[in-house]
């Protein structure tokens, strides 16, 4: 069957039930081609996910049907490995999906409900007899920390000697979190080429007029796109505004230095200004910055300095990229990135992320905006094949143009990642945009 995904081109994206059978499609073939090798690659032989209506696992929401839009009452998902593959069974008052039944409450025994359903995953369990049982327990992964403590307890109660077997499921959350199938690559290839088209209009005279749209202005146009075209924003939309004789501010004790530009202060011609956001659809996200330069009365460029700026910054976008293998870690990524910006003389900051079911999500961090140094625990995570990233980064460069004052120049854009190397998603920006009206 053919994968219809949003189109670019389009100024809305697949209908709500288009998508809910495209989701659960991929939740299908997620379970049979993904899962097994996932848990293998744990060490997982058992996993067990529970989520309560009104307190979610982060988790739970990529196992539900599309038309689950929150857990009912309590849910309990029970992943066994076995040589057939991965059998999916769920211990709920309500059908779950693909998961089979593994317990109605007319199966009691006599038992009150809640001991019914526990009593339920005892039993499954039992007849699994798995070596290693994974939970949602993590302290440094928030996205892998989603089992409660009283529903820990309450799990543990119910597993009797075989809560001995309990591991964290750090590493299976990741890996199920992190990995795209084929068609969920081209659906975030479509959706970052419809990322791109809101923030270029935005970033144009339709978008903004000098002398009068301000940065908080610009970014709530952008979040109100997104929400109109049923793509809502993941985050709110940041500007930064960049002008000559406004240099960089000090932000916090680490000597870092950020944009000064008020959010209230009208735009001017002259600017540089940046967009970041990122839309969810289909279960996905993106995360792109776009960049554009508003032209002085009878410029028909940006000065030469900001061109230069941009260069470094596509040049660093490069070497990172260059240093994305699968088999190294997002620390690994770091230094090597750095360490080529370096030997060319550009001063960068580097802090790519995953980003696929979350903006932020499940994987390698490679950096922090604000700490060049390595990510203690997320950043020694292995990079994976069939994954994505946001490729995000700053150069710093002097703009003689400005009295040799200094630019931080933020770019961001999605790549896919192969056993192969990287390639993009979507309409990467190639040069800074240009906005008349000066």
């Amino acid at each position: 069957m053919t994968l219809v995904v949003p189109d670019p081109t389009r100024t809305v994206p697949l209908p709500l039930r288009q998508q809910a059978d495209v989701r659960d499609r991929w939740l299908t073939q997620r379970l049979l081609d993904l899962m097994p090798g996932l848990m293998d690659r744990a060490g997982i032989d058992l996993w067990v996910v529970v989520g309560r209506e009104n307190n979610e696992d982060p988790v739970l929401a990529t196992l539900l049907p599309a038309t689950w839009l929150s857990a009912r009452r309590r849910v309990v998902l029970v992943l066994h490995r076995s040589d057939d593959g991965v059998t999916p069974v769920a211990v709920s008052r309500y059908p779950v999906g693909q998961f089979l039944p593994g317990w109605t409450p007319e199966d009691g025994d006599g038992l009150g409900g809640e001991q019914a359903q526990w009593a339920a995953v005892r039993r499954i369990v039992e007849q699994a007899d798995p070596r290693r049982i994974g939970v949602d327990v993590s302290a440094r992964c928030a996205l892998a920390d989603g089992l409660s403590v009283a529903e820990h307890g309450l799990l543990t109660e119910a597993l009797g000697p075989y809560a001995q077997r309990l591991v964290p499921a750090e590493d299976l959350v990741v890996g199920w979190l992190e990995t795209r199938l084929p068609e969920e690559v081209a659906a975030l290839d479509a959706l970052n080429g419809l990322t791109d088209r809101v923030l270029v209009e935005a970033l144009s005279p339709t978008g903004l007029t000098a002398g009068a749209t301000t940065a908080a202005d610009l970014a709530w146009a952008v979040h109100q796109r997104m929400a109109d075209l049923g793509t809502p924003p993941w985050f709110h939309p940041g500007v930064t505004v960049q002008r000559a004789g406004v240099p960089l501010r000090a932000h916090g004790d680490g000597g870092v230095e950020l944009p000064a530009v008020p959010q209230r202060a009208p735009l001017a011609p002259g600017d540089l200004v940046t967009c970041d956001a990122g839309l969810t659809s289909l279960g996905l996200t993106t995360d792109l910055q776009r960049s554009a330069y508003l032209l002085r009365p009878g410029e028909t460029a940006a000065p030469p300095g900001l061109q230069r700026a941009w260069a470094a910054g596509t040049r660093v976008q490069a070497l990172t990229a260059a240093a994305l293998r699968a088999g190294r870690t997002g620390n690994e990524v770091l230094a090597d990135a750095r360490a080529a910006a370096a030997a060319e003389g550009l001063q960068a900051e580097v802090y790519s992320h995953p980003v696929g079911v979350h903006g932020h999500g499940a994987g390698p961090a490679i950096g922090r905006w604000d700490d060049q140094h390595g990510v203690p625990g997320d950043g020694d995570r292995v990079l994976h094949p069939d994954t994505v990233y946001a490729l995000e980064l700053a150069v710093r460069v002097p703009v003689p143009e400005w009295d040799g004052q200094c630019v931080r120049l933020g770019l961001e854009e999605a790549v896919v990642l192969t056993a192969e190397g990287t390639s993009s998603l979507g309409r990467p920006q190639r040069e800074l945009l240009l906005v008349p009206g000066g």
